[in-house]
């Protein structure tokens, strides 16, 4: 039997992070499955899935918590195995002028329709053409294929109008 455990890191970047979590993971038994990672003002953020044999899985878990220090936060959280399901991936990309309020807008629409984000990506910076700041948001959601997603669709096409920026929603289901 597997246990699977979903880690979040968060250190000082530097060289080497990367290596000595996988090192820790693949000397203990574990598989790496999933992460998404990345760097930010000066910190290294991430989050992990990994799955290991139950009779190593104490063996792992005390070889990533030795990792842990002033400059390296670790959390281990027990997790489920992945399934797969009938659903429809939905790719929501989001581009315009940056004001407050447009991650809250988006996602108000899809908890109200009981739609959790899959995955959420946003930058900042400027446009080329103007400077003025610009917002850009790729959001991955999954809905039941039995679930219309045309009042989805109005409701962001709305929100597009209110915010005054572009939304485009892209079924992606063939792609995953």
């Amino acid at each position: 039997m597997q246990q699977h455990y979903v880690i979040s890191i968060i250190s000082d970047d530097k060289p080497g992070v990367v290596e000595m979590l996988s090192a820790a993971v693949a000397e203990n038994g574990g598989n790496w499955e999933d992460s998404r990672m990345a760097h930010f003002a000066g910190k290294f953020a991430g989050i992990l899935r990994v799955s290991v044999a139950a009779e190593e899985s104490d063996k792992l878990k005390d070889a990533l918590q030795n990792l842990a220090g002033d400059d390296f936060k670790l959390q281990i959280e027990n997790a489920l195995a992945v399934t797969a399901d009938n659903r429809q991936a939905l790719q929501l990309k989001l581009m315009g002028n940056d004001r407050p309020g447009i991650v809250k807008e988006i996602s108000r629409a899809l908890a109200a329709r009981k739609i959790n984000m899959e995955s959420l990506d946003t930058r900042y910076g400027s446009t080329p053409w103007s400077g003025e700041p610009l917002f850009t948001a790729e959001c991955t959601i999954s809905v039941a294929e039995d679930v219309s997603i045309d009042g989805l669709h109005d409701e962001l096409d709305e929100i597009a109008d209110e915010l005054g920026v572009e939304i485009d929603c892209e079924d992606i289901s063939a792609a995953l």
